[in-house]
């Protein structure tokens, strides 16, 4: 990914504090209750700015220090690399699960959007 495609306060020159947008992306995926879910672009969609990619982009640098699994692809699919452990994380905390069919690689549940997608309820109120 380009630094061109991330908001203007992402990237190297800001490598010793955390760019303003990544600590408000971390903020809404610290709001996200246990066993619900948002995907990257309901995040970018809910802060107003950036997309799905810049979403991803705050996740893979900041996101270990924040309940990283439950921001998740639009698919539903577990982040590839961390499935185990985000798949720990989802049946700890009781997040809806799709069964996986036998022909899905690593026959691998997915997230169940439907049932686990957090649309900000009572604690997103005044938050922005």
């Amino acid at each position: 990914m380009s630094e061109e495609s991330l908001p203007d306060d992402i990237g190297p020159a800001h490598a010793d504090a955390l760019p303003e947008y990544a600590e408000r992306v971390l903020d809404v995926t610290e709001l996200i209750p246990p066993g619900r879910v948002m995907t990257y672009g309901d995040v970018a969609e809910w802060l107003g700015e950036g997309g799905p990619r810049q979403v991803g982009r705050v996740m893979s640098l900041y996101g270990s220090a924040v309940p990283w699994w439950r921001v998740v692809r639009a698919d539903g699919l577990l982040l590839p690399g961390h499935e185990l452990q985000a798949l720990g994380h989802y049946r700890a905390e009781g997040t809806p699960l799709k069964g996986a069919s036998r022909a899905a690689e690593g026959h691998l549940p997915r997230v169940d959007l439907k049932r686990a997608r957090w649309e900000g309820g009572e604690h997103a109120e005044g938050h922005t």
